[in-house]
């Protein structure tokens, strides 16, 4: 069997309901991974977090990658580099906050290590946040002053109401048309990219840099960042706990769910 490439969706698709990987999703990696198939962790989360799940997975040796960011970022695990960052222009960013504060939704964005917001928005989405991903929060005056680096994305969080994302889904589309794209990786995120910066666009990139035609390539996911990816694969999987539109998208949809094994599934199915 010709060698594959394998990407991997974490929360939800890899992951199960307690953000455990399950004995035989663990298993059925490790034989793909002997038999010379590559395993790449693909995350909206930023890379640190990314990072330190795949290393706490046993998915930061030869043959692994991180797609961190949702697309914006493409690390080689073995190598200890990054192959791509694609950030979003600052001027973007400045005016998602602005729209963001005038319509009180919560948005944050990222420097190189931490999670960073401003003092106006509401500090304990950014702790719940970060409770998840293993990442510390930075609260900084100004954005335009303070902001360190160059960002990759902007996320907004509604923990309670889908609506003010939404709306300001609808307003990203035609204020920033062209200068950012926007989608949901769950119910309470919306994410802010460059224009094209998605998982399908990384899956793309990743294949193209390796060398490895997408005919080889197979990606599983559950959430609606994941369609990108799941189109752009050979192989597009959606799990069993997926929602509609992912499951739509795919050409195969698990029998397992995430806390179940149901990556051991893709696995012997797609890859053994």
């Amino acid at each position: 069997m010709d060698q594959k490439i394998l990407f991997l969706d974490l929360d939800g698709t890899l992951l199960n309901d307690q953000k455990e990987i399950t004995p035989g999703n663990r298993r059925a990696i490790g034989e793909a991974l002997e038999r010379g198939h590559r395993v790449v962790v693909t995350s909206g989360r930023p890379l640190k977090s990314s990072l330190a799940q795949a290393r706490r997975l046993g998915l930061a040796g030869e043959g692994c990658f991180v797609i961190a960011y949702n697309g914006a970022v493409i690390y080689d695990c073995s190598a200890g580099t990054e192959i791509l960052r694609r950030a979003l222009e600052r001027d973007v960013l400045y005016e998602v906050f602005d729209e963001a504060r005038r319509r009180g939704v919560y948005v944050q964005t990222y420097d190189r290590e931490d999670v960073v917001t401003e003092p106006w928005a509401a500090v304990d989405n950014a702790k719940r946040y970060c409770a998840v991903i293993g990442l510390e929060h930075r609260v900084i005056q100004d954005v335009r002053r303070d902001l360190e680096g160059q960002p990759v994305k902007a996320l907004l969080i509604d923990y309670q109401r889908r609506e003010p994302l939404e709306d300001m889904e609808r307003w990203v589309s035609t204020a920033l048309a062209g200068r950012a794209d926007c989608f949901s990786s769950s119910p309470y995120f919306l994410e802010i990219v460059a224009p094209g910066m998605n998982k399908g666009a990384a899956v793309g990139a990743l294949c193209a840099h390796l060398g490895v035609d997408l005919k080889n390539s197979v990606s599983a996911g559950d959430e609606g960042n994941d369609i990108s990816m799941i189109r752009a694969a050979g192989v597009g999987v959606a799990m069993a706990n997926a929602i509609p539109a992912v499951k739509d998208a795919a050409d195969y949809i698990t029998q397992r769910d995430n806390n179940h094994d149901g990556i051991e599934e893709v696995i012997r199915k797609f890859l053994l």
